[in-house]
């Protein structure tokens, strides 16, 4: 009886967070699958008409679809790996004692913590083509190039940039995740490792991996879920790098097809939730079984 009225307690306390959870996602995303099976009209005065799934046909009829859903999908790689990989080498060596580690750690998270509009137009102002400082070295003083490259005027050069830029400015995430989690490791294992005559590689491979596994499976769900949807990065840098949610907002507000700007969202929404399930379950299946 007692156990029941704590149950019962407890669901009070969390009713305004599951009405808040329900008003703020379960709504709209119910409003986008109905949306998603109608053709809504430019004149909001105007009756929406029930079309079935013929949003969902012309998406996948929509070669443009596929091409931004394969620069996503190398995109999301690029970054994810990276950034991770970034983020974990970074945060081994800071895991140490050193002079001006804060300083080291601040700087350090720098990137992540300054608004993305400043850090865009940095990028593009060292990338211009007539006073950037990039082309002033590499032309200029290096004399490597005749002239100065439009670096975000080319669909390659500007996938690059783009790749680079979301990995400078999300690897401290990583670092800040890592770094914590290796705090909590205890010394003797490496210790102990170390007299059993474990090199680098072995201590990393058989002692840091294992503990950091669950941190990593998340770090790479939530990543992976950020970057597949990223666009305000994308769109600000350069109109050449054309990844999903570029795609999917031409044809909201550029096209006006909100109908199949619906069921372009709802696919996505599947495709990403059935690559983070599968992946976080393979990650930590891995884990448990060493």
């Amino acid at each position: 009886m007692k156990r029941l009225k704590e149950s019962h307690f407890a669901y009070i306390l969390l009713a305004p967070c599951i009405l808040l959870v329900l008003l703020l996602i379960g709504y709209p995303m119910i409003n986008n699958i109905i949306i998603s099976f109608y053709k809504i009209p430019l004149n909001p005065k105007l009756p929406s008409y029930f079309i079935g799934l013929k949003n969902y046909i012309d998406t996948f009829s929509d070669v443009n679809f596929y091409k931004s859903l394969v620069t996503t999908i190398l995109f999301t790689a690029s970054v994810v790996v990276l950034s991770t990989a970034l983020g974990l080498f970074v945060a081994i060596y800071i895991n140490r004692e050193f002079k001006f580690k804060k300083t080291v750690k601040a700087l350090i998270i720098l990137p992540y913590i300054v608004p993305s509009i400043a850090l865009i137009f940095s990028w593009k102002y060292m990338f211009n083509n007539i006073y950037g400082v990039v082309n002033y070295i590499l032309v200029d003083v290096l004399h490597l190039f005749n002239a100065a490259p439009l670096w975000f005027d080319n669909e390659y050069s500007a996938f690059i940039l783009v790749v680079l830029f979301s990995v400078w400015r999300f690897f401290p995430y990583a670092f800040i995740s890592f770094y914590a989690i290796l705090q909590t490791i205890d010394s003797s294992l490496y210790e102990a490792a170390e007299i059993d005559g474990a090199n680098g590689w072995h201590k990393f491979k058989y002692i840091t991996i294992p503990e950091i596994m669950p941190v990593l499976a998340t770090i790479v769900t939530l990543r992976t879920i950020w970057v597949f949807y990223m666009f305000t990065e994308v769109y600000l840098l350069t109109k050449e790098v054309n990844t999903i949610s570029v795609y999917l907002y031409m044809v909201a507000f550029a096209r006006k097809d909100m109908g199949k700007a619906a069921a372009i969202s709802i696919i996505l929404f599947i495709i990403i939730f059935t690559i983070i399930l599968s992946g976080r379950k393979r990650v930590l299946k891995d884990a448990g079984s060493e």
